[in-house]
């Protein structure tokens, strides 16, 4: 997004840089990557990254507002529910397409959001990996707010650790070693002691969790939830058994399940700011708009852009039954913005904020950033493309 710094970029490229990179990636617990990282980082100027905080500051205003709990409390499908303090969503994430405004800047637009984590240590690892792999340009950084690696391992070994010694915490999810995201979880381990755990290996007695930790006996008493309970669905009549955590527990939890659904598409219609594109609940549209090619038809309770119909037609919305299950999102057109040795590619950015305790607000800390060369982002969806997948933006400072 900076032409002279990306064809610079393109000009010293070489397979063999790109291969450096991977082996990086792939040297700690080998044959465990499982998604496709972008031969290249994203070089944000000044003047988007100015757009992109001011965008997810007032977002984090209107979730501040005293009303959002109520308003959200219908957005946590009840089969889902998890009793017990929610407390407040330590990570949000906020995923930007990057557009271009009526004098051709690049500009950002909100396509989702979530009280949910990310690939939050991989990140740190892929950010080392390009700068020890390329040449960086000076003045870069894909940290926030005064953060470098070394501080922001330290504030996710706070959130996530809460004060516990690592064998009373799991990182909880569905078959975690067989998951695209492994990698992200053991690198997870290695910075905290917190161990992968499947849903299946976790039992209980009372209202107390346990798990077997080498052997023995463990109880659990905070969980770093990485679970989505729609992948849950899919998964579980494969798995021998599992604890029902929809029951009373004596466990923390960081963040609450519930937050995974309070801060997502739910939200959406709710939110007033340029940078978010108009939503609304398909059972509130009434008459529908006569430019429906210029829409896009999102369900509530979906993940990796499962579900999304770009090309929306008539028939595909008389064709949902379940109305209050889906939003219609103004389609937003992501530039091409992004020149590489193969064609153009769109970009998708992630601003990662945390939340600690004590504080008044979360702060941004990360980013993530995903290529694609296809009309949707993910790297599913990008299969047999070269210039494209996971990445991170290097955001210009000043």
């Amino acid at each position: 997004m900076i032409p002279s710094i990306r064809s610079t970029f393109n000009s010293r490229f070489s397979v063999q840089r790109y291969q450096q990179l991977l082996s990086r990636l792939d040297k700690s617990y080998p044959g465990t990557l499982g998604f496709r990282v972008a031969e290249t980082p994203v070089f944000v100027s000044r003047d988007l990254r100015k757009r992109l905080v001011e965008a997810c500051e007032n977002i984090v205003d209107q979730l501040l507002h005293p009303n959002f709990s109520r308003s959200s409390e219908e957005a946590i499908p009840q089969r889902f529910r998890v009793p017990g303090p929610e407390g407040r969503s330590e990570m949000i994430c906020m995923d930007f397409a990057v557009c271009v405004d009526d004098v051709g800047r690049p500009t950002p637009r909100l396509i989702e959001l979530q009280g949910f984590p990310t690939l939050l240590f991989f990140q740190a690892a892929l950010a080392r990996a390009y700068r020890q792999s390329y040449d960086i340009p000076a003045g870069f950084d894909n940290y926030f707010n005064g953060y470098d690696e070394e501080r922001y391992t330290r504030l996710l070994q706070r959130l996530l650790l809460g004060g516990y010694a690592p064998e009373h915490v799991v990182l909880l999810e569905v078959n975690p070693h067989a998951q695209k995201t492994k990698l992200d979880f053991y690198l997870t381990e290695k910075a905290t002691g917190i161990r992968p755990v499947c849903i299946s290996e976790v039992f209980r007695n009372g209202s107390t969790l346990y798990y077997f930790r080498d052997g023995k006996q463990t109880p659990i008493k905070r969980i770093y939830n990485r679970l989505i309970w729609e992948d849950f669905e899919v998964q579980e009549k494969q798995l021998p058994r599992y604890a029902d955590i929809t029951a009373p527990a004596a466990v923390e939890w960081v963040p609450h399940p519930n937050w995974f659904y309070r801060i997502s598409k739910h939200t959406l219609p709710s939110l007033a700011s340029p940078y978010v594109p108009e939503t609304r609940f398909l059972h509130e549209c009434g008459t529908l708009p006569r430019d429906l090619e210029n829409y896009v038809l999102k369900p509530l309770h979906s993940f990796a852009g499962q579900g999304v119909i770009v090309d929306l037609r008539k028939e595909d919305i008389a064709a949902v039954t379940d109305l209050d299950r889906w939003v219609l999102q103004r389609k937003v057109t992501y530039a091409p913005i992004v020149a590489t040795p193969t064609g153009t590619a769109t970009c998708e950015l992630r601003m990662i904020y945390c939340w600690e305790p004590g504080a008044e607000r979360p702060v941004l800390v990360n980013n993530l950033a995903r290529l694609s060369k296809q009309k949707l982002i993910g790297v599913r969806y990008n299969k047999d493309r070269d210039w494209v997948g996971a990445g991170i933006g290097f955001f210009e400072q000043g």
